[in-house]
C-alpha cells in the first residue's frame, strides 16, 4: 500500500451539509455526524476494544466512528445474549460496551451509554483520516451452520468492499453514484450484511440511512414514508415475504436489496411490481464480505464485484470440493461455504450450501434447495426442513415445519410432490406459529434443532 493510501477518510462522498442520516424524522448532516463522533471519542476508555450494542443505526454509526478515531476495533456480536458476550470477552480480553439502551448490563464490562444530543456542528467538514491497516471491525458469523466465528476486517478492506458494492449498485440503477439515495434497513447493523449495506454504503458510498430498524410490515412502510426519494429498502427474504403478504399499500422504492438467503424469482418479480423499483440480491459471507449481485427477476446468474474472481478446487482424497474467491478486497484466497456452478471466473449459479447436503434413501439434495421449494408454495408464510440426527430407523426422513394457517399438511405435501423427488417429501409436516429466526431472518442449526425436538415432543403427546 502506498504512503498516500496508508490512511483513508472516515467519510467519503459527502460535503458538510449533505444528509448522512434521518433520525426521528429529521436530517442529520455529515458535519453533525462528525461533531457527534468527536464528542463521543473523547469519552472512550483508555484501552480495550469496543462492543457496539447500539440498536439505533445512527448511534451505532457514532460509536463506530468514535472507536475508529481512537484506533480501536469495534466488536459486532450477532446478538447480546450472555453466552455470546462471554465468548467475546474470552476471545478479546479487555473491552468495553457501548449501548444506547439505559437498561443494558453486561457482567464484567464497563457500559458506556451513548445518548444522541443536539451538539453544535462544525462550520465545515474535514473528515479525519484513519489508519488503513487498523482492524476496524470484528464481525462474527451468524452461526447458521455452526458456532459463530470471528472475522476481523481492516479499514482498507471495508473501504474496498464498499467501493465495489456502491459502484455495482449505481451501475445497475443507471446512476453515476449512490449520492442522494436513502437506505431503510430491516437488518441490524451488527450483522455483516446490515453493516455493509446500510452503514458503510453511507460512510463510503455517499448514501444516507434511516436510523431505525423496522421489523413489522407497518413499521417498514412508515419508515420508508419518512425518508425522501430516491430511497432503498435493505431487507431479507423473510422480511420481504411478510411485507408483501401484509396487504398494505407500499410506497414507491427505487431499489430493494435482499440477502441472507436466495430469493425466489416469483417473489422478486412481485416486489419489483409492488415497489415499482429494481430488486437486487447480494451474495456474500462474513468471511469474504460482499461478493456478487444479480437482478433476480432477470435471471439466476450472479456476477462478482470488480476484481473479485472465483475458482474451483476439485475434491481430493482428504477434502471435499470447494470454491475460492480472491482478488479485490479479499486479501487472501477465501473458501466459500456454498456449491457453485461456474460459467467463468466472474459469473456463477448458486447450488446450495456445501455443508447442508443430505442423503435420503440414496438420493442427495440440500436443505437450502428443499427450503426454497417449500417457501415457494403459495400460502406458506415460512417454512424449514429438518433432518433428525438421533433416530433408530435405518432410513431418516426429513420433517417440515411450516407457518401456513390456511393450508393443510396434505396440500403442502401435494405442492412439494410437484417440485421434489418423492424421497424428500416429508412424512411429517408440523404446523407452527413461528420459526425461531434471528433479527436478520436467519435460522441457525442449533436453534432449529432445539425447536424441532421440542415441537415433536409436544406433537407426539397429542
Amino acid at each position: 500500500m502506498s504512503a498516500a493510501a496508508s490512511q483513508l477518510p472516515l467519510l467519503a462522498g459527502h460535503h458538510a451539509d449533505s444528509v448522512l442520516a434521518w433520525r426521528d424524522g429529521r436530517p442529520r448532516t455529515a458535519a453533525r455526524y462528525l461533531a457527534d463522533v468527536l464528542a463521543f471519542a473523547a469519552r472512550l476508555p483508555a484501552r480495550g476494544a469496543a462492543v457496539n450494542l447500539c440498536s439505533d443505526r445512527y448511534a451505532f454509526a457514532v460509536a463506530f466512528g468514535a472507536a475508529l478515531l481512537r484506533g480501536r476495533t469495534s466488536l459486532l456480536p450477532p446478538n447480546a445474549r450472555p453466552e455470546t458476550l462471554a465468548a467475546v470477552r474470552a476471545e478479546h480480553g479487555a473491552l468495553f460496551v457501548v449501548a444506547d439502551d439505559p437498561e443494558t448490563r453486561v457482567p464484567g464490562c464497563e457500559v458506556l451509554l451513548l445518548a444522541i444530543g443536539d451538539a453544535s456542528s462544525p462550520a465545515s467538514l474535514d473528515p479525519p483520516a484513519i489508519d488503513a491497516a487498523l482492524l476496524a471491525a470484528c464481525l462474527l458469523t451468524s452461526g447458521s451452520t455452526g458456532t459463530p466465528q470471528p472475522h476481523a476486517k481492516t479499514w482498507a478492506q471495508l473501504h474496498a468492499n464498499t467501493r465495489g458494492g456502491s459502484a455495482r449498485l449505481a451501475e445497475m440503477l443507471g446512476r453515476p453514484t449512490m449520492n442522494g439515495l436513502t437506505l431503510v434497513a430491516t437488518v441490524p447493523p451488527q450483522h455483516s450484511y446490515g453493516f455493509e449495506s446500510s452503514l458503510l454504503l453511507a460512510l463510503h458510498g455517499g448514501a444516507a440511512f434511516h436510523s431505525g430498524r423496522p421489523f413489522y410490515p407497518a413499521d417498514i412502510v412508515r419508515a420508508l414514508a419518512e425518508v425522501p426519494r430516491p430511497r432503498a429498502l435493505v431487507t431479507t427474504p423473510f422480511h420481504l415475504k411478510a411485507l408483501l403478504g401484509a396487504g398494505l399499500a407500499l410506497p414507491p422504492v427505487d431499489l430493494v436489496l435482499s440477502a441472507t438467503a436466495p430469493l425466489s424469482p416469483q417473489l422478486a418479480r412481485e416486489a419489483e411490481r409492488r415497489f415499482d423499483g429494481a430488486l437486487i440480491e447480494i451474495y456474500g459471507c462474513t468471511e469474504a464480505g460482499q461478493v456478487a449481485t444479480r437482478r433476480t427477476a432477470a435471471g439466476e446468474v450472479w456476477q462478482t464485484f470488480g476484481e473479485l474472481r472465483l475458482r474451483h478446487e476439485p475434491a481430493a482424497a482428504d477434502a471435499q470440493e470447494r470454491f475460492i474467491v480472491e482478488g479485490g478486497h479479499v486479501l487472501e484466497p477465501t473458501p466459500l461455504a456454498d456449491l457453485l456452478r461456474l460459467d467463468d471466473a466472474r459469473h456463477f449459479m448458486l447450488l446450495g450450501r456445501a455443508n447442508d447436503l443430505i442423503h435420503v434413501a440414496g438420493r442427495r439434495s440440500s436443505l437450502g434447495h428443499l427450503n426454497f421449494h417449500l417457501n415457494s408454495i403459495e400460502g406458506v408464510q415460512d417454512g424449514a426442513f429438518w433432518l433428525p440426527d438421533e433416530v433408530p430407523d435405518a432410513v431418516v426422513r426429513p420433517v417440515a415445519f411450516v407457518v401456513a394457517p390456511e393450508l393443510s399438511a396434505q396440500a403442502i405435501a401435494a405442492g412439494l410432490r410437484a417440485r421434489l423427488e418423492a424421497v424428500f417429501v416429508p412424512r411429517r409436516i408440523v404446523h407452527v406459529d413461528a420459526l425461531p429466526r434471528e433479527a436478520t431472518g436467519k435460522l441457525t442449526q442449533g436453534a432449529l434443532r432445539d425447536f424441532a425436538l421440542a415441537q415433536l415432543r409436544h406433537d407426539g403427546g397429542h
